[in-house]
């Protein structure tokens, strides 16, 4: 079936992260099946990380249908845009409708894209991993994707203004080998394997990352085991 929108919405980003000088570090795409269902899975750290995570499918000529919360749908400009695009409503009260609607998509060779944090994540390091995505992956068939995204915090995250500014900011993105869910193992070890999987490919991210805080004001953005000034984890949970 023809691609109507899905593929402008991707030039449309293209040209702003031209327009804004982001320097995007893409290494591993080849990983990313050129055909057949697979689960991408990727850290959450920022508004604009389904833009990102998408682009690593891209040099395989692949779309990436994202699982997002059901009330981004409800946005008069991006509801039309996410269901001409064939993301997949959540609602977290009745989450089996789009988890039977990933399921059927996974097997008719769709890529899902699944942010097993569920949300963003205010300290910028892993949170723990929700099964689902390789649950999914199991009853499919399919294999996982582990996907790292770093510096997307710096454009817009959660508590912090958007900095759509020509300020250079650079993004590095990882894409790791796929990782088979077979049936028979428990979801709970491959969901461990695969959020290990996901913090290497950050850290890796993090070791080539182009760009350091200017100074103390400027280093919230960095985790605080990096140096920086984002809360630690036990932090984000008391201020909750």
């Amino acid at each position: 079936m023809a691609e109507f929108v899905y593929p402008p919405v991707i030039g449309a980003a293209h040209g702003l992260f031209r327009a804004l000088d982001i320097r995007i570090d893409m290494q591993g795409t080849e990983n990313i099946p050129r055909t057949g269902g697979a689960v991408l899975v990727s850290n959450h750290i920022g508004y604009l990380d389904f833009i990102f995570a998408g682009l690593t499918a891209r040099p395989q000529k692949r779309l990436v249908r994202f699982m997002a919360k059901e009330s981004v749908f409800r946005h008069k400009v991006s509801g039309p845009l996410m269901r001409a695009m064939k993301h997949i409503p959540v609602d977290r009260k009745q989450g089996e409708t789009a988890y039977a609607h990933a399921l059927d998509s996974l097997r008719s060779g769709e890529i899902i894209g699944v942010f097993p944090e569920a949300t963003i994540s205010e300290s910028f390091t892993l949170k723990s991993f929700k099964s689902g995505a390789a649950r999914m992956a199991q009853e499919a068939g399919v294999p996982l994707i582990p996907v790292a995204l770093w510096g997307t915090q710096r454009l817009w995250t959660k508590g912090r203004a958007k900095n759509f500014k020509r300020s250079h900011i650079p993004v590095t993105m990882r894409v790791g080998e796929p990782m088979d869910a077979p049936a028979d193992q428990y979801a709970g070890a491959i969901t461990r394997r695969v959020r290990d999987r996901v913090q290497e490919l950050l850290e890796a991210a993090q070791r080539t990352y182009p760009a350091q805080p200017k100074d103390a004001s400027d280093s919230w953005w960095l985790p605080a085991h990096l140096g920086g000034t984002a809360p630690t984890a036990a932090q984000v949970r008391e201020a909750g």
